[in-house]
């Protein structure tokens, strides 16, 4: 099968048995589900899959949903951005990937910075990758239907991956942790924003109620970053706003088989573990 320039990158970077089965596109997305759908059965997972949602996410859903969950003083959705580029310290050439990437509001951003590189977002929903697809003018980025919690690419196939406002939905979040870094090379950075719990209740109280309601993962303050930290990740800095935390972290370079990045450009990321 002929795909785009762009998905023919992509393809390049599937292991060799996914390589062996081609994979349909639709509406400009190459899917590897199917009729497979991996999403979860909670309210708030399943409306992930509305296309109605995903006409209104980008300009009202997100930016409100970021506003409830950081509150008024958090970074709204263009300090957001800006938080990304500087957590994954992107530079030309790099592959990126953006998991969970929904209408690719987060995606198209990684396109200029990474020059002849290649950006990739994969989400399981069809109708956010739809739009995602209309919204995409860049030659060097290209979308995915596939699982957070088995990605088609091989070990180390990306210099950063980002993780923004989708890991608390997510059905097996710390199966997508093992994913992401897996095809993490070497040197290459991790961008994730999820939820934070900050009540009086411990975390795993809360979770169980909030999750069972809605589905979202409420997840305790040093989760992730223990959780980057078990999966051999250093450099791990978190910042924490309102109900929310922004977490990133460096996988450990020198591994024979890759070539290692440069070490990140000083200043342009808040101090690690700040709380606002």
């Amino acid at each position: 099968m002929s795909y785009g320039p762009a998905l023919e990158r992509v393809v390049g970077l599937w292991e060799a048995d996914r390589r062996s089965a081609a994979a349909a596109v639709k509406d400009g997305y190459l899917d590897l589900l199917g009729n497979e759908d991996p999403t979860g059965s909670h309210p708030g997972q399943r409306l992930m899959l509305s296309r109605s949602l995903a006409l209104i996410y980008e300009r009202l859903w997100r930016p409100l949903g970021g506003r409830l969950l950081m509150g008024v003083t958090g970074p709204g959705t263009r300090e957001e951005r800006h938080m990304a580029l500087s957590m994954l310290d992107l530079s030309p050439g790099d592959r990126v990937l953006d998991v969970a990437c929904g209408p690719g509001n987060f995606t198209r951003g990684f396109a200029r910075p990474t020059g002849e590189g290649l950006v990739v977002g994969l989400d399981a929903s069809k109708t956010m990758l739809a739009v995602a697809v209309r919204k995409t003018e860049s030659a060097n980025v290209a979308y995915v239907r596939g699982d957070a919690c088995a990605l088609p690419f091989r070990d180390g196939s990306f210099d950063a991956v980002c993780c923004f406002a989708a890991l608390y939905l997510i059905q097996q979040p710390m199966r997508a942790l093992d994913e992401i870094a897996r095809v993490l090379a070497p040197g290459g950075r991790v961008a994730l924003l999820a939820s934070c719990n900050r009540g009086p209740l411990p975390a795993g109280a809360t979770n169980a109620v909030v999750r069972t309601l809605s589905g979202v993962r409420i997840f305790a303050r040093d989760e992730l970053p223990r959780a980057l930290r078990d999966r051999g990740l250093t450099d791990i800095e978190q910042r924490v706003s309102g109900l929310a935390q922004f977490v990133c972290a460096r996988k450990d370079a020198g591994i024979l088989g890759f070539t290692t990045r440069q070490p990140r450009r000083a200043g342009g990321r808040r101090p690690a573990d700040t709380v606002s």
